[in-house]
């Protein structure tokens, strides 16, 4: 069997595992580019093939991926658009771990008649959540409510955000400063993020969620007429919210994001011995009775190899690399944009990188 040859770009916290998981199995070879030639001290995996790439030079990223069968980007999701116009003009199957509406927007534009397949959301939330959700849909007649939750949280939180940062800080400050999807009253619509306050408990541990943007992925458009409620809301300890709203809103870093990075990560550690809670709960009629069934998984943090990977960067990685297996299996669209919730819950828990979340 030919291995698939995989262009990787971005070795950040993410990044990194993708290599790990991919390489381990035999069936891809990789080329691993970033901008920042010293971070790729973070590729542990034999036969990598290094480069250094900005991928704003369209030039240069068309000569990277011209050989390449995949392309995988881990990078911030503005830079996502430029990849995907380079994926079609080589005819490079692309994925990316994007939550950001307007740049999924921009790819599913590019995917418009593609020879290859397109497939943004992957990973957690969005990604396996989704597939998750759309699975339970599927035990019901007529549906009601669509609800998820997902947090990466610390296990031991020390400070008074009880939050440490463990992926994107990016991805982290664009979900809680970006107008969310719902569905609400059988009405698409937006709401405003870190509202929607909720508690609830899950094995004796109390939590509070509230409303932040992307994690629903395409669902929206998906279950648009067939469900009254449909919303994703991101979990934290008590008591983050309201912090959380004083610096987005009261002193308005929410404006002023690249300052807000510079905050988070001079002031917030991060930690790779971390918690992925993943809680979908869909209610419905099923023949006649209406009945609510749920989903409720912990992943923690594990090795990879020798090297200790945090829970959300494996069940990140974990989602991106079977939505890959599954396409180069024949398992997804081979062409045009294609959606999470597409593929099949049991294809995915049972796939060698999709286990983790069986």
């Amino acid at each position: 069997m030919v291995a698939t040859k995989v262009l990787l770009l971005g070795v950040g916290k993410i990044g990194s595992a993708i290599s790990d998981l991919l390489t381990g199995t035999g069936d891809y070879t990789l080329t691993v580019g970033d901008r920042d030639p010293d971070v790729m001290v973070r590729i542990h995996a034999p036969g990598v093939s290094p480069v250094t790439i900005d991928t704003t030079d369209a030039k240069a990223l068309n000569a990277i991926m011209a050989d390449h069968d995949v392309v995988v980007s881990a990078l911030p999701y503005y830079l996502n658009g430029n990849v995907a116009r380079a994926a079609r003009a080589n005819r490079t199957h692309y994925f990316d771990l994007t939550e950001d509406v307007e740049t999924t927007r921009d790819v599913r534009a590019t995917a418009d008649g593609a020879e290859v397949a397109f497939v943004p959301h992957c990973g957690l939330a969005p990604g396996f959540i989704q597939i998750a959700a759309h699975h339970l849909t599927q035990h019901f007649e007529e549906l009601r409510s669509v609800h998820m939750r997902v947090g990466a949280l610390p296990q031991f939180p020390t400070n008074d955000l009880k939050y440490n940062l463990t992926w994107s800080t990016d991805g982290l400050i664009n979900e809680y400063c970006n107008p969310c999807e719902v569905i609400h009253d059988n009405l698409r619509q937006t709401v405003l993020p870190l509202d929607g306050l909720e508690t609830f408990s899950l094995d004796g541990v109390t939590y509070e969620c509230f409303n932040t943007s992307g994690g629903l992925g395409t669902l929206c458009e998906t279950l648009d007429g067939k469900v009254e409620s449909l919303n994703y809301k991101t979990v934290r300890y008590p008591g983050h919210r309201e912090l959380a709203r004083f610096l987005t809103r009261d002193l308005r870093l929410g404006e002023r994001r690249e300052l807000f990075k510079e905050v988070l990560e001079a002031a917030v550690p991060i930690t790779e011995q971390d918690v992925v809670l993943i809680f979908a709960t869909v209610t419905g009629r099923r023949e006649g009775i209406l009945t609510q069934e749920s989903l409720a998984r912990k992943v923690y943090s594990q090795k990879i190899g020798e090297r200790l990977y945090s829970a959300i960067q494996i069940t990140t990685a974990a989602g991106l690399c079977t939505m890959v297996d599954l396409l180069m299996q024949g398992h997804l669209p081979q062409a045009g944009f294609v959606r999470q919730e597409q593929a099949d819950y049991q294809d995915v828990v049972k796939n060698r990188f999709g286990q983790v979340f069986a």
